[in-house]
């Protein structure tokens, strides 16, 4: 599109301080007789300027490195203004200078793009999802203070190779405090996280090209802790002297046989124990991580459970289902009754859902499409990472092949001897 907008820089100086041997010099853009004005930060006096050539006087080292920088900050905004042509934008002075200083669309930085997405989507996603973000931004702020000695670069500096650094950063990471380092996996979340806000650049047109094209997540399988029908009935077999104890105890059971989350267990409400389709008692819940809708179907451990502590629900006055104390406390806890029971594994709340999914539901016949279902699943995929093929399973299914192999023989040789 052909541009008719008129353009003029000057280069002039301006007292600000009241004092002759200090000048200041500023470069002034006009477009069709509007301008805009930018501070080099660059000083002369009064008699070293030429305002009509807009340069210093002399031949001094210091007066040739000076002029030659306003001839470099001359053509500068010389090529912004061809750069805008170019993109077919809107010719301004405003538009000229953002250009030459950075701050338009073309020259977003990364913590303007981490803070644009965490801030439109702190009311969209979950309180633990957006930790999670914010957890990333602050591994990013520390890369790049490590790696550019800088506080902050531009979105067209990411390339494959800031991945590559970035992922090996976060693995070699070592806190000053003792803690839990990135894993693998860890590390691979933090930039699934990344890509998520690029993949938003992208869309915004505030990077042109995509540094993760050319990345691949890589992440490790690694087996989630659950627990055996044995190890369940330890569990349920062994009392506590300890209130608190006791509480977790039958509250891990009832996720373990309900599938439901912690959090989702902690919101629980006694209006949301309702009687199902087949006149037994369901619970029906939406899943506070993906708002999903859950029905479940009360097996009797789990409604005996409830029953356990209806009246002292009742008595406190709780609108809630069960008494459930805070994740931390809950997994605290957990890990001494574990230890009492003699079972040897890294169980957390969590496993009480994997325990569902395997133990409780797959390992008894249970279809997977209904696990899915049960557990709150949009895609029949993310179940099969939950839930595991146990080898009793196998021997059954195998068993149950050769029966039907055999049946088959008996009836050809039956057929035969007719």
């Amino acid at each position: 599109m052909r541009n008719n907008s008129t353009l003029s820089v000057l280069i002039f100086t301006r007292d600000i301080t009241y004092n002759p041997e200090k000048l200041t010099i500023y470069a002034r853009i006009t477009v069709d007789r509007r301008r805009a004005e930018i501070s080099l930060k660059r000083y002369t006096s009064v008699n070293e300027w030429d305002a009509s050539k807009g340069k210093v006087t002399g031949l001094s080292q210091k007066v040739r490195l000076l002029n030659s920088y306003l001839d470099e900050v001359y053509m500068q905004i010389m090529e912004a203004h061809k750069q805008l042509l170019s993109e077919d934008k809107l010719i301004t002075a405003q538009a000229i200078k953002a250009r030459f200083l950075g701050q338009d669309e073309q020259h977003k930085t990364l913590k303007e793009l981490v803070t644009y997405h965490n801030t439109n989507m702190d009311s969209v996603l979950k309180y633990g999802t957006m930790k999670n973000y914010y957890s990333t931004e602050r591994y990013l702020h520390k890369f790049i203070a490590a790696k550019f000695k800088t506080p902050d670069i531009y979105l067209k500096q990411l390339n494959y190779r800031f991945i590559v650094d970035f992922e090996q950063y976060l693995l070699r990471y070592r806190p000053e405090k003792a803690r839990k380092t990135c894993s693998n996996n860890g590390a691979m979340k933090h930039l699934e996280r990344l890509m998520k806000m690029t993949n938003l650049a992208l869309k915004l047109e505030w990077l042109e090209k995509d540094p993760f094209k050319h990345f691949k997540l890589n992440y490790k399988k690694h087996d989630r802790s659950y627990l055996s029908e044995r190890e369940l009935e330890l569990i349920e077999e062994t009392t506590f002297k300890g209130e608190g104890y006791e509480k977790v105890r039958n509250v891990f059971l009832f996720s373990c046989y309900t599938g439901l989350s912690y959090i989702d267990v902690k919101e629980l409400l006694s209006e949301q124990l309702v009687l199902g389709i087949n006149g037994n008692h369901w619970l029906h819940t939406r899943r506070a991580k993906t708002d999903e809708m859950v029905k479940i179907p009360l097996l009797p451990k789990a409604k005996a459970i409830i029953q356990k502590y209806k009246e002292l629900m009742l008595m406190e006055g709780e609108a809630k289902l069960l008494p459930v104390l805070s994740n931390q406390k809950m997994n605290s806890y957990l890990k001494v009754i574990i230890r009492s029971c003699g079972i040897h594994k890294n169980i957390t709340f969590h496993s009480a859902r994997h325990t569902f999914a395997t133990t409780v539901t797959l390992s008894n016949g249970v279809p997977i499409e209904t696990v899915s279902k049960m557990l709150g699943h949009a895609k029949l995929t993310t179940t099969q990472i939950y839930a595991r093929v146990l080898e009793k399973k196998v021997g059954e299914d195998m068993d149950n092949l050769i029966s039907r192999f055999e049946s088959k023989n008996q009836e050809k040789i039956s057929k035969l001897n007719q």
